[in-house]
This record gives C-alpha cells, structure tokens and sequence, in this order.
C-alpha cells in the first residue's frame, strides 16, 4: 500500500493522486481494484513476458506477485502532473518467497525503483509507460538474469 505520509506531489488534483494510490494499491496486491483506476483498453507498456493487452491483462500478473513476493508493498515517493499526465517515482518492496524469472526463491528482502509516466482521461488512467530496475532485484535476492 502507498505510504500516505511521505508522498511530494505537485501539478496533480487529488482527485488524480488518489487514483494512483488506488492504482499502487492493486498493483500491491489488490487486482480488482484496477476497476477503478483504469479503463478497460489501458495501455500497459512494456507488457510483461505472457501478460494479456488491457486492464483484464494485468490482474492475473498481479495475483502472480502474490506467489512470488511476501509483504509485497508499493510506496509513491514523488508525483509530478500536468494536464492528464503524471510522472510517478516509487519502490516496489517485498521479500522473495516464488520463482520469478527462472530464479528459485532465496527469502531475501528487496526495494524494487520504479518509474512510470501515466496519461490519463475522466479520473482513470488510460496509458502506463514503466521502468523497473530488475538488475537491481537480480543483485538484491543474489541472482544472475538467465542469459538464454
């Protein structure tokens, strides 16, 4: 879940930051809440490895994450807006408890950076653009990526 206390946001509504919170908030394991935040064609880019087009796509990914990583959290460090958009800074944290990306589970504690750039129409979020830093978890759970 965000964390509420520490999030630095300017040139976005409240209205729009707390659709992002309850974006992070599904991605940190509540999936249905996607309904909520996004429109059924939202644009999720790039899409992980299997992942479906659209809103309906990324709920089984989410529920995957559920088996892959413990106390999984999402905290929204900095939100900066304009019209319809918003750049957001966070960290994706967790402990390694399922396989992911062919590394058997090591029970190690991670703080995932991500950025992600969102357009959105009518208080839903319609394109996600997002960089994650997987080398960053490779190093933190003590693994090598699969070069195959």
């Amino acid at each position: 879940m965000p964390n509420e206390t520490e999030i630095r946001s300017s040139g976005i509504s409240e209205a729009d930051l707390q659709m992002l919170k309850t974006f992070y908030r599904a991605f940190a394991g509540e999936p249905a809440l996607l309904d909520d935040c996004v429109t059924a064609d939202w644009q999720d880019i790039p899409l992980a490895p299997g992942q479906a087009t659209g809103r309906d796509g990324a709920k089984p990914l989410i529920e995957g994450f559920g088996t892959v990583f413990a106390e999984l959290r999402i905290e929204i460090l900095e939100v900066i807006g304009g019209p319809n958009r918003a750049a957001v800074r966070a960290v994706m944290k967790g402990r390694h408890v399922g396989e992911l990306l062919g590394v058997a589970p090591t029970q190690k504690e991670f703080a995932l950076p991500i950025h992600e750039f969102h357009a959105f129409e009518n208080g839903r979020l319609t394109r996600t653009h997002h960089m994650e830093d997987w080398m960053g978890w490779f190093a933190q759970v003590g693994a090598a990526p699969n070069a195959a």
